[in-house]
């Protein structure tokens, strides 16, 4: 029995999964997890069956870079986080 890491079907199933589990739970974390997923699934489908330490190495870091890539994008441009430099009980 082939293993699930090395279809390709199988890293885009998870994708599609998690695409939907960002639509549920938005903030932009499992999109770029969903990306990630989605790029190992044409690695796989375009080299064939890699191992698990490959496709894994790939999905964290496909996984990572989009992740960064989509927190950059979507960066709010009204940041208004306030950093207080005073106590305030003084």
């Amino acid at each position: 029995m082939t293993e699930l890491w090395t279809l390709w079907w199988g890293w885009a199933s998870a994708a599609l999964a998690l695409a939907i589990l960002e639509m549920l739970v938005p903030g932009f974390i499992f999109l770029g997890i969903a990306a990630g997923a989605a790029i190992t699934a044409i690695v796989v489908a375009v080299t064939g069956a890699l191992g698990l330490t490959p496709a894994l190495a790939i999905f964290a870091g496909a996984s990572l870079i989009s992740w960064i890539v989509l927190r950059i994008a979507f960066k709010p441009s009204d940041d208004q986080t306030r950093v207080i430099h005073d106590d305030i009980n003084k």
